[in-house]
């Protein structure tokens, strides 16, 4: 089933970016960044309530509270410059390099959370740059 969820998300993020680079087009990256969080909120609280999950807030860890904090906080700023990057650069060549997120987030799951890096990832990673250059160059 992760693998629906995954695959899904990879049509959204895609829609996303195109969908983003056309709606920026004469307006404020920041703004526009702004006016997709505010709809993304409305989006993510109704699928709270619809899933009857508001009643665990109360059972969150202060642990859990700082991290889901400070991915937000990470989260805001890869939009903002996300953003950015789209109202001022080419779509094909702004999304392969955000993807580079990808071979950022395998190296950083291998230092800090202590997962595999086998050599498929290594292989994988490897590739993926070799992609992304090809592609945004």
């Amino acid at each position: 089933m992760w693998f629906i969820f995954a695959l899904l998300s990879a049509i959204f993020a895609a829609l996303t970016s195109i969908l983003a680079k056309v709606g920026i087009e004469g307006v404020n990256s920041n703004l526009a960044t702004a006016i997709r969080t505010v709809v993304v909120v409305f989006m993510s609280w109704g699928m709270v309530f619809l899933t009857n999950a508001q009643n665990g807030i109360g059972d969150i860890s202060k642990k859990s509270w700082i991290f889901l904090i400070l991915s937000g906080l990470a989260t805001g700023a890869s939009w903002l410059c996300y953003y950015k990057a789209l109202q001022v650069g080419e779509a094909s060549k702004v999304v392969p390099i955000d993807k580079l997120s990808v071979v950022i987030t395998l190296v950083l799951a291998f230092i800090l959370l202590h997962e595999q890096f086998t050599t498929k990832s290594l292989i994988g990673c490897i590739l993926i740059c070799i992609g992304t250059l090809l592609m945004a160059l």
